[in-house]
């Protein structure tokens, strides 16, 4: 029981943290924007925790993706499924459905991301810390918006447990769940096959194959309506979103050069962001299994392949390694008070940034 109570209190109290911060913040951006009549209002103030891609999440689970536009389909569709499912609660809406669903996975995630670091350390205070900075890490509002971050996260963190558990099923069900919801989890067999490797089981082809088969079954689905195989892969390499593949290097040699003419300011922080990235990426090699230290090193090339690096941070969250070696740098007692003083303040200033439409999320 006190083992269950720590966990609880490790999980709760950060989760409820991370949500007076963000709703907090946007709460502060509305006053500001009413009591000085300030003009024009951005359009993510009044959208709230349903912005920038949760609209779209929102209107695929009201409409279904013909009631949006075609580029819709970039959007995969398990998470907006759950939030339609939501939405037939009496009382509620597609907007509740995908903020309630993204709200509870979030919830789920800091259980499951607590499990997995006692199951691959036994060490709670190790665990702890894993869930704060999960929850408060600034790009982490995404957690709270309609977005379906969370829910791939639960799934990617159950995922890696069932692979390090030898749990073949469990982690092939969660690895097929992620490919239908974001198109990076088919990055998931990476992991699958590393410990597919090392183990010699037969068995774990299974989750090794399951990401591909989620990603797959959606893509054959999608093509009945576009008659292109890649049409949602290739919608994100629209040049108004990610753009077109590029090497890491020149991508974060674009953003240095962008800072420095003054056009982008926020590319100077995703420059810096990719050095974080890459040094946490040295310390998942050093600390932890082989599996997810080839997991979080494509998870990065991915991130790092385009020229416009907007939402590098959202991805390098959602790649769970980077938490956990971003968890282990802080052991320290002092060390760690600062850092998560330091994330609730970059949390907070996030949300505003992407409340009032100068951060993209």
């Amino acid at each position: 029981m006190p083992a269950l109570r720590r966990a609880v209190r490790s999980v709760l109290v950060p989760y409820v943290v991370s949500r007076i911060v963000v709703v907090g913040a946007l709460e502060t951006i509305r006053h500001i924007v009413t009591t000085r009549q300030l003009v024009p209002v951005p359009i993510e103030i009044h959208s709230g925790l349903l912005a920038w891609d949760a609209s779209w999440y929102r209107d695929i689970a009201r409409t279904g993706y013909d009631g949006v536009k075609p580029e819709g389909l970039r959007f995969f569709p398990l998470f907006p499924l759950l939030g339609r499912a939501v939405s037939w609660i009496p009382g509620a809406n597609a907007g509740f459905g995908v903020v309630f669903v993204a709200n509870v996975s979030a919830l789920a995630l800091g259980f499951v991301l607590y499990r997995l670091v006692l199951h691959e350390r036994d060490d709670p205070d190790l665990a702890r810390r894993a869930v704060w900075l999960v929850y408060l890490a600034p790009p982490a509002f995404v957690l709270v918006m309609g977005y379906a971050e969370a829910t791939f996260m639960t799934f990617t963190a159950v995922v890696l447990l069932g692979l390090r558990s030898r749990r073949w099923l469990l982690a092939a069900v969660f690895g097929f769940f992620a490919g239908l919801t974001r198109p990076v989890g088919v990055l998931l067999a990476v992991p699958a096959v590393v410990e597919a490797w090392q183990t010699r089981d037969p068995k774990a082809a299974a989750p090794a194959a399951a990401p591909a088969v989620g990603l797959f079954a959606y893509l054959v689905w999608a093509a009945h309506r576009t008659h292109d195989f890649w049409y949602p892969l290739r919608a994100q390499q629209d040049a108004t979103r990610r753009g077109h593949w590029v090497d890491p290097v020149h991508a974060v040699a674009h953003n240095v050069r962008e800072l420095f003419d003054g056009d982008h300011v926020s590319a100077g922080v995703h420059a810096v962001s990719a050095i974080v990235f890459v040094a946490l990426l040295v310390v998942i090699a050093r600390r932890w299994p082989l599996s997810f230290t080839l997991y979080a090193g494509v998870a990065l090339v991915a991130g790092l392949s385009s020229r416009n690096l907007d939402s590098l941070e959202r991805y390098g969250l959602a790649t769970l390694p980077f938490v956990l070696a971003g968890a282990e740098i802080i052991a320290e007692r002092e060390r760690e008070r600062v850092v998560l003083c330091l994330a609730v303040a970059g949390l907070a200033a996030a949300s505003m940034l992407a409340f009032t439409g100068v951060l993209v999320p």
